[in-house]
């Protein structure tokens, strides 16, 4: 058995209440649950903020290049398949020049866990603005506002044929170690969307669901099999309404529990995964009305199984070594024809 202590290593340098305090705390307690020993573990990083996390571990651990976590990644786990990897990046370094190494190995399907730390700004660089900023964003590199619409991780996810996305808030942590405990299960690529603010260059940017009682009406927990509800007490639920979804309370209009939707997470059409990953997204930080408007989803919200990128090319090596006649270097001198030079 092993403690959180396990993990631990150094003292964090990060701003006073910067959500890498708590999302670091979240992994130290979720990797002691999870079992995996501290030298079977690796946790690799970008460039960022976020990416001086591997400096507090107590595992291997690699702050790689800007951008390039998920390809050292992924070189990894294909040469030590047995090695549990978490890969860190922030906004940021992981959709901005680390992009196009996100896409593809969620579309690969690598089983590596990704962890998104999205505080929508630039933070290590003093403020500018980020693939994740909304349109309009005011900062140093946009000083008349943002003319571009952002990036949101679950359609990048999704639509690099994603099999597993999670989403938690930092200040959460039974909600993170939860979700962090489902990636590491999850064989594949597993992406989980850490949302955080920077309290130097960006405090409040997801304040609807920072606290307790923001996520009791902004929020809704999903979990596989049980329905959609939220609310303080769970008044709210949601139902299909064509091709879209609609908020219900329920007793009104004679919606009741068998009325709403329940969580399928393993379903293979990501159709209503998308949907619900998807919601609220534009409008964090407005709070919340008598009536809600479509809460945050948080949780695990797609989780499919697949076959996994590392496996299929030991296997692959494996397959084609038993077709040859060699099996190593000198036996492959010795295929051709040989002469002696005296």
């Amino acid at each position: 058995m092993y403690t959180a202590q396990d993990f631990k290593k150094g003292q964090p340098r990060w701003c006073p209440g910067c959500g890498d305090h708590f999302f670091l705390a979240s992994l130290h307690k979720a990797m002691a649950e999870i079992g995996v020993a501290p030298h079977d573990t690796a946790v690799i990083s970008g460039i960022g903020c976020s990416s001086r996390l591997p400096y507090y571990m107590n595992t291997y651990a690699m702050q790689t290049i800007h951008g390039r976590a998920a390809a050292i990644s992924t070189g990894a786990k294909v040469a030590n398949p047995a090695l549990t990897i978490w890969q860190i990046s922030g906004d940021g370094d992981g959709l901005a020049i680390g992009g196009n190494h996100f896409i593809h190995a969620i579309r690969r399907n690598v089983d590596i866990n990704m962890i998104l730390l999205n505080n929508r700004i630039y933070g290590l660089t003093k403020g500018q603005y980020s693939p994740t900023s909304p349109r309009g964003f005011v900062s140093k590199s946009s000083p008349y506002g943002t003319v571009e619409d952002p990036f949101r991780p679950a359609e990048l996810c999704f639509g690099a044929r994603g099999r597993f996305f999670a989403r938690a808030v930092a200040t959460d942590s039974p909600g993170t170690v939860e979700i962090l405990k489902a990636a590491a299960a999850h064989k594949g690529a597993s992406v989980c969307e850490i949302l955080q603010n920077c309290v130097i260059f960006n405090d409040g940017t997801h304040e609807s669901v920072y606290n307790k009682e923001g996520r009791a009406k902004n929020a809704i927990y999903l979990r596989h099999g049980q329905p959609m509800l939220f609310g303080a007490n769970n008044e709210y639920g949601l139902v299909q309404e064509g091709f879209g979804l609609k908020v219900v309370k329920l007793g009104e209009n004679g919606v009741t529990l068998d009325d709403i939707l329940v969580h399928d997470a393993h379903c293979e059409d990501n159709t209503l995964h998308m949907k619900l990953a998807l919601m609220g997204t534009e409008q964090q930080g407005t709070g919340c009305d008598e009536v809600p408007n479509f809460p945050i989803a948080l949780g695990v919200i797609r989780d499919v199984a697949a076959p996994t990128y590392e496996t299929a090319v030991a296997e692959q090596i494996e397959e084609v070594k038993g077709m040859k006649k060699y099996h190593n270097f000198e036996e492959l001198l010795q295929t051709n024809d040989i002469w002696e030079v005296k």
